[in-house]
């Protein structure tokens, strides 16, 4: 589909990594740069002229800049999964009025088990539920850049995302309590 009739100019930057079907142009005027209109990439690529990422000034245009550019999005990823669980962790030290409740169920052969289950709750006006707020706000901003660095469609950046995702998640979940539900049947 040729998309050449959105352009104001028909030059392309011939040392770009990727070929012109692999753009569109935007709409938005914030990435008009003189008559040329900036070209998204709609198709994954491999590619380090002209990758912009999260900001018009940051631009990656050497093998260099997308290496540096690879390790701070693997470790931004890479804290993005510790700090989930983190605050995970944090929860749970900070839960308060613990009370626990049982209830009669059925058991086999006309038996009566008890269940018990645990109720913790949290204060709202506390310090520990502030630091949790402040911590979730910095995780959605986090998970934000992320998508947005993967959008890019660079194979590069989604790489650097991915693996420091399973790294992240490799190095700090391990810790993380799991409950495992034996009355659940659908496993």
């Amino acid at each position: 589909m040729n998309h050449s009739h959105h352009m104001g100019t028909h030059d392309m930057d011939h040392n770009s990594t990727m070929s012109p079907s692999h753009y569109h142009p935007t709409t938005s005027a914030s990435h008009s740069h003189g008559n040329m209109m900036m070209m998204m990439p709609m198709t994954f690529y491999f590619g380090f002229k002209n990758v912009e990422i999260l900001f018009s000034g940051l631009v990656i245009n050497t093998p260099g800049e997308m290496a540096g550019a690879f390790v701070a999005v693997f470790l931004l990823a890479m804290f993005y999964e510790g700090l989930k669980i983190a605050r995970e962790s944090l929860l749970r030290k900070s839960q308060v009025s613990i009370r626990y409740n049982s209830m009669p169920v059925p058991g086999p052969n006309g038996t009566i088990l008890m269940e018990t289950h645990k109720t913790v709750g949290q204060q709202m006006l506390s310090f520990p539920h502030l630091l949790q707020t402040v911590l979730h706000i910095i995780q959605v901003v986090i998970s934000y850049f992320l998508m947005l660095i993967f959008m890019t469609y660079n194979g590069y950046l989604c790489i650097a995302v991915a693996a420091g995702a399973g790294t992240g998640y490799f190095l700090f979940s391990w810790k993380k309590a799991v409950v495992v539900d034996i009355t659940e049947h659908c496993h």
